[in-house]
């Protein structure tokens, strides 16, 4: 158990200290809030416009987080050798690979988190025709993360820490407080008296793009045991796009009887089940009991490519 704890932990930490994490948690973050202080004259829909918009930035920077962590932490250690280092010890290529994507999992729910937290912001913000755009709670967002970076300059230059690990933890716990700071202790008024609140029925969905993260990083670790970054990218952008339209291209024939298409359907994970912003039209909700069972379907596709990474992993030449 010692060895997957450490090699788990050793690869979070390894995985917030490269630059493009922390510029995608930073950057993602921040244009979420900047999207709720933009007029869009969308006939009294601008925020849903901002919410759905919010959910699609989380997804799609947790998809691209997902690919590159996963090429950083094992394709890259078997290019350099490092891999290999670790493997002479008494430690098997299961808990090696079980141990990344743990680390790679934990990575990618600090993103989720800090992006959620700038969405919660951002539904608080929104705003339509008749009113204006919240330009203090967007300073004080962006000025949150300012501090974060500054924090993690002043350690790096007086202490020689790791600039990037502070400063992803320093921009997410800055956000984090101003956040709470601007929903929890001021107050808004919108143009016809009501209050401006926080919309809470983000959190079900989040958490589902959340699941669908860990699906996709662990077929993207899989792919990792044998392709550099780039094959991996293109291999998981496929499999992405072919599990959006499962439902028109296997769902339908499986619907009319044809046993290979509902092969193909089973086998291919359907996004669209774990992205349900438009549930929440119409005043509609997610029931955490859909989460739960989503839950289970995620699990199973986990433990099926994580069962095909250590397949691919167990006779991988790494001299």
């Amino acid at each position: 158990m010692r060895p997957f704890v450490t090699i788990a932990v050793n690869a979070f930490m390894e995985l917030v200290r490269q630059p493009i994490y922390l510029l995608l948690l930073s950057s993602s973050g921040a244009f979420i809030v900047f999207l709720a202080a933009v007029p869009y004259f969308g006939l009294g829909e601008d925020p849903k416009l901002v919410k759905d918009m919010s959910l699609a930035v989380t997804l799609l920077s947790g998809l691209l987080g997902a690919v590159l962590c996963a090429s950083s932490s094992v394709a890259q250690e078997i290019r350099l050798g490092t891999a290999l280092t670790v493997l002479a010890k008494p430690v098997s290529r299961a808990v090696f690979i079980l141990g990344k994507y743990a680390g790679l999992a934990a990575t990618l729910t600090l993103l989720t988190a800090s992006n959620f937290v700038a969405t919660m912001l951002a539904s608080w913000m929104a705003f339509d025709a008749y009113g204006a755009a919240d330009l203090t709670a967007l300073g004080l967002y962006f000025g949150g993360g300012i501090a974060g970076y500054a924090v993690a300059g002043f350690l790096n230059f007086f202490l020689r820490r790791t600039f990037v690990a502070d400063a992803v933890f320093g921009y997410t716990l800055a956000t984090t407080v101003a956040t709470i700071y601007l929903m929890g202790f001021t107050q808004k008024q919108l143009p016809f008296g009501e209050m401006a609140t926080a919309d809470w029925r983000l959190l079900p969905v989040a958490v589902l793009i959340l699941f669908a993260l860990f699906m996709l990083a662990a077929l993207a670790l899989a792919c990792s045991t044998r392709l550099d970054t780039i094959p991996t990218l293109a291999v998981c952008t496929a499999f992405f796009a072919l599990g959006l339209v499962s439902d028109y291209l296997f769902g339908r024939p499986a619907n009319a009887g044809h046993w290979w298409a509902q092969v193909l359907y089973d086998l291919t994970p359907n996004w669209q089940q774990l992205y349900l912003a438009q549930a929440l039209e119409d005043n509609g909700k997610v029931p955490w009991s859909y989460v739960a069972k989503a839950a289970g379907y995620a699990a199973s596709v986990v433990v099926a490519a994580l069962a095909a990474a250590l397949v691919l992993f167990e006779d991988r030449e790494l001299g």
